[in-house]
């Protein structure tokens, strides 16, 4: 009896010793859009924590993931929805824009950041056929300005990057102002940075008796189509590769007029504070 006692003791004692020492697998959220998704998988692999397939592009999903030697779990969410499930996961990788609006300042609360790679610039986008109107021209010239140039690196101070190699004075000198005077432009955009720099616009352009009308939008899905149905002239929100892939999925006819930032994607702790997490998982 005293020997049935003790052996299953052992087993007791081996058994609880697995289980204190098994290992928690690390979640990383991340975006569920198609290029998106592929910023943060080529983020992360940057970091050295994970091996992306040769050739991987910027369309690679975790399915192009050939070394996972952390054995991290990947949440696929929709990207403005990763700052309020943040507390929920280990890490996630944020679209700055929504890092921002959340509150997160990418340069002091990331624990790695992309480089500002003008690949990604946000632009301002039109339906086909509208890219030489006179009143997107001033949205162009306005945009491209010194004035929101400096307005972005004092406002942001390095979480968004101006894209504006030349800046102008805010007016284009081949535009007919006065024949513009009186006139309404609409442009949707995403409510940080988006709407934040387009208030800027919106003084430059007062000056020479142009409304803009801003339309906040918090999804990426509407400020294309409402200018896909000529809703709304124009939208700044986007980068060229998911405006892309947004025309080849939905058959819509937009188009990049001007780069104006880039919006560096970071990743960010949930109930981890730093990296040091993921990197000893698998001692």
């Amino acid at each position: 009896m005293k020997k049935l006692f003790i052996t299953l003791l052992i087993i007791t004692l081996l058994l609880l010793s697995t289980g204190c020492n098994k290992k928690q697998q690390i979640t990383i959220a991340i975006p569920n859009d198609t290029t998106n998704e592929a910023r943060a998988l080529l983020l992360l692999q940057n970091l050295g924590l994970i091996t992306l397939k040769e050739g991987a592009s910027i369309l690679a999903t975790i399915n192009d993931i050939v070394d996972n030697p952390y054995d991290i779990k990947f949440n696929e969410v929709e990207a403005a929805q990763l700052p309020n499930i943040l507390q929920d996961v280990d890490y996630a990788v944020i679209n700055s824009n929504y890092a921002i609006s959340a509150g997160i300042n990418p340069v002091n609360d990331s624990l790695g950041i992309e480089g500002g790679s003008s690949f990604y610039a946000n632009i301002l986008a039109v339906k086909k056929g509208n890219e030489n109107l006179p009143e997107v021209k001033a949205l162009i010239a306005a945009l491209q300005s010194q004035k929101v140039v400096d307005f972005i690196l004092e406002q942001y101070g390095g979480s968004v990057v101006s894209a504006v190699d030349n800046p102008g004075d805010g007016y284009d000198p081949t535009i007919d102002y006065v024949a513009l005077e009186g006139k309404t432009v609409s442009v949707a955009c995403s409510p940080t940075p988006h709407a934040e720099i387009l208030a800027i616009v919106k003084e430059i352009l007062a000056q020479v008796g142009i409304t803009v009308d801003i339309q906040e939008y918090t999804d990426y899905v509407v400020p294309n189509n409402v200018v896909e149905d000529g809703t709304v002239l124009a939208n700044y929100f986007q980068h060229l590769p998911y405006l892309d892939d947004f025309n080849k999925e939905n058959g819509t006819h937009i188009v990049s007029v001007a780069a104006i930032h880039v919006e560096p994607l970071g990743i960010y702790g949930g109930k981890q504070t730093s990296l040091d997490a993921i990197y000893d998982s698998n001692k």
